[in-house]
């Protein structure tokens, strides 16, 4: 073949790689940020800050986790839905990613038009915690028995309106036909301290947060919203073993891209947050939050998504919340 003729192939397979092909040939070119849409605390820190260490290690470039509070995690998101599309801008996503595309009507970006996901990391389900003193039910049934004998007459509480919390009693209502009045607090705290009191007489949380609070009898938990039982609460059913099949609500992180983000440079990204959330050390750091670890595809992470979409957009339609 004529040298001629053999640079011209060459020239025009070069011509016709993809973009992405010989863009994540040196992925990451520069520092990564992995944006937090919450103020550095807890479990949120715990996770960004030991995806962070992992990824660096793995990438050879600083991941740096930027956290931009503010606005039910809106700031933050924002932020991401418009940052360019090549990976060195990725957003930590929760639950409110979900819930802010129906209670925050004003918000300028769409979760789902302007975002790809990437990896679904862990997820926290919540409980259903009761003051016996207040709500004498040993069960569900019992529970869904005692709240409609006297509609109106209980209360329940929330770290505040279009909380995780707050709708997932509202989705439990939808399902069971409960009739309670929504208390909402600024925070989980005073919550916690109020149902101690019997100032209230139940909430969803964390199952972790509550445990020494159950065991000394003081509060009681009468099923967890989870697919299955946790390991670290095995003797606690699940609202599918109680005759609620449907009924879900858990406290999930996972990483969202910017919409336009190739889908091989997704698929990298992803596979290197599974490993690395799925890797002893960190591993073992989340557990003892009370979080069961997962690390998923973009493909299994979406069909999540939509799931959670259905979910909480029936729940704030329910509620009547939007909130400005």
């Amino acid at each position: 073949m004529p040298a001629a003729m053999t640079r011209s192939l060459v020239a025009l397979a070069c011509a016709t790689l993809p973009a992405i092909a010989i863009a994540q040939a040196g992925f990451p070119e520069r520092p990564v940020r992995l944006v937090v849409p919450f103020a550095p605390a807890g479990t949120t820190d715990i996770l960004a800050r030991s995806l962070a260490q992992q990824l660096g290690e793995r990438w050879g470039q600083p991941v740096i986790v930027d956290n931009k509070p503010g606005a039910a995690t809106t700031i933050g998101t924002e932020f991401v839905a418009r940052a360019k599309p090549d990976g060195h801008t990725i957003l930590l996503t929760p639950a409110p990613f979900v819930i802010a595309q129906y209670a925050y009507p004003k918000i300028t970006y769409d979760s789902r038009r302007d975002f790809v996901p990437v990896s679904l990391l862990m997820s926290i389900p919540l409980a259903l915690v009761t003051n016996p003193g207040v709500v004498p039910a040993a069960s569900v049934a019992e529970f869904v028995g005692a709240i409609k004998a006297k509609p109106g007459a209980f209360s329940y509480g929330s770290p505040g309106n279009a909380s995780l919390s707050h709708l997932a009693v509202e989705l439990f209502r939808l399902q069971s036909g409960i009739d309670a009045v929504h208390v909402p607090y600024k925070g989980a705290a005073p919550v916690v301290a109020d149902l101690l009191a019997g100032r209230i007489g139940f909430t969803f949380t964390g199952p972790l947060e509550m445990m020494g609070h159950v065991k000394s009898g003081k509060l009681a938990v009468l099923a967890v919203a989870a697919p299955a039982r946790l390991g670290y609460w095995s003797d606690v059913p699940t609202f599918r073993e109680r005759g609620y099949p449907d009924f879900e609500a858990s406290a999930w992180f996972g990483v969202a891209a910017p919409a336009g983000t190739p889908r091989d440079l997704v698929d990298r990204i992803s596979a290197d947050l599974v490993a690395s959330i799925r890797s002893p050390d960190v591993r073992e750091k989340l557990s003892a939050t009370g979080a069961e670890v997962t690390g998923t595809t973009p493909d299994v992470f979406a069909r999540f998504l939509d799931a959670e979409h259905a979910r909480w957009s029936a729940a704030v339609k329910a509620a009547n919340v939007t909130i400005q």
